[in-house]
């Protein structure tokens, strides 16, 4: 998001790049706009040409890369472009264009992440009635709420812009709103309310986990391995969560909600005749739920948290930034658009069968 206080250019002196610092940050902006379109479109084509991974968990994921995409394609493109020569040269339009643009995908690109995480918390803490909720339907209603709600947090700029558009030099092309409302508005609807849902939502997924990993490790046998394994595949396929059988979905948290079917039906590792081996097993699934959801809400926040704290003391005027601080927090939330198809498919075996695909036939073309 290029948004910036009308005063922060004025008052901050801006030198000129050399050329070298301008080869070397196209260079780098560059290959991260490139990684973000290439990874993205994987997972775009894989969900689309995997017929195992048609399913509503993976239409958000789907969504998610199709806007990260979209950021990537649109957006970063023009940021180098303006970064490397210092000025804006396509003109007003163009700018509005592609500031609301902006501003939109990449608030979407977020509010995506918080669905995610509402699917997944009902998921695990409703897993059985979830399971008959969880439509294409439903999946395709969060994802149209969520662009709406983007839409509407980006696009009031636009009625006060268009009435201030002499004001802004052509060489220009930022957001200069000195409008305190609109930047407490923004903000929060495009982070700071976000983050805590998302923080809430982990939270109580991994308690949740944890407790169903505690039970699980303290369950006595119920059958034996065979209807085990008949009934933990038919439960999976019920609930759609990622159990201990080979049937799996995309969804990253599947260490999480794998632990339903094993607390109503144990699997193999029941078995286990010492208790201590089976709290070494529960311990052990604990940590690395724990690292996974570190991943997720790590990348996440180091990626967009100083940026809109730059936007809060930028936007009350408590504080201005150069531009090149400012283009650096914005790139770093950029390249959330290039983590988020890597976070929220690489745990998944299904998704990595289907990347395996896709390079077999890239490779026989």
């Amino acid at each position: 998001m290029n948004i910036t206080n009308c005063t922060t250019e004025a008052s901050v002196a801006v030198r000129p790049k050399t050329v070298t610092e301008k080869m070397l940050i196209s260079m780098t902006l560059v290959i991260i706009t490139s990684l973000t379109m290439l990874l993205n479109s994987a997972v775009i084509m894989a969900i689309c040409t995997t017929k195992k991974l048609h399913q509503p968990a993976n239409y958000l994921i789907c969504s998610l890369a199709v806007t990260d995409l979209l950021v990537a394609v649109l957006v970063m493109p023009l940021s180098i472009m303006y970064i490397v020569m210092d000025s804006w040269k396509l003109g007003y339009f163009v700018c509005e264009v592609w500031l609301s643009v902006d501003m939109t995908c990449c608030t979407c690109s977020i509010l995506h992440l918080c669905v995610i995480a509402l699917d997944r918390y009902w998921a695990i803490t409703n897993a059985i009635e979830y399971a008959r909720k969880r439509t294409a339907k439903r999946a395709g209603l969060m994802i149209l709420t969520v662009w709406t709600i983007s839409v509407f947090i980006s696009m009031p700029p636009l009625f006060w812009r268009s009435h201030r558009r002499l004001s802004l030099p052509l060489s220009q092309c930022t957001i200069q709103h000195d409008h305190v409302i609109y930047t407490i508005y923004s903000t929060l609807g495009a982070f700071y309310i976000p983050l805590t849902l998302i923080l809430i939502l982990y939270y109580r997924i991994y308690h949740a986990a944890k407790s169903l990993y505690q039970k699980r490790g303290s369950s006595r046998h119920l059958s034996n391995r065979s209807t085990d394994s008949q009934n933990s595949f038919a439960s999976c396929k019920l609930t759609q969560t990622f159990c201990v059988s080979d049937f799996s979905t995309s969804d990253p948290t599947t260490e999480f909600e794998k632990i339903h079917t094993s607390i109503r039906i144990p699997p193999f590792d029941n078995d286990l005749d010492h208790p201590g081996e089976r709290q070494q097993i529960s311990s052990t699934r604990e940590r690395k739920a724990a690292r996974i959801l570190g991943l997720i809400l790590g990348a996440f926040i180091l990626s967009w948290l100083p940026f809109f704290i730059k936007e809060l003391i930028v936007g009350l005027s408590i504080y201005t930034v150069s531009s090149g601080v400012a283009d650096f927090l914005t790139w770093l939330g950029y390249v959330n658009s290039l983590i988020n198809p890597l976070l929220y498919t690489s745990f998944n075996e299904d998704f990595k069968l289907a990347f395996k695909k896709l390079i077999r036939c890239r490779e026989h073309t």
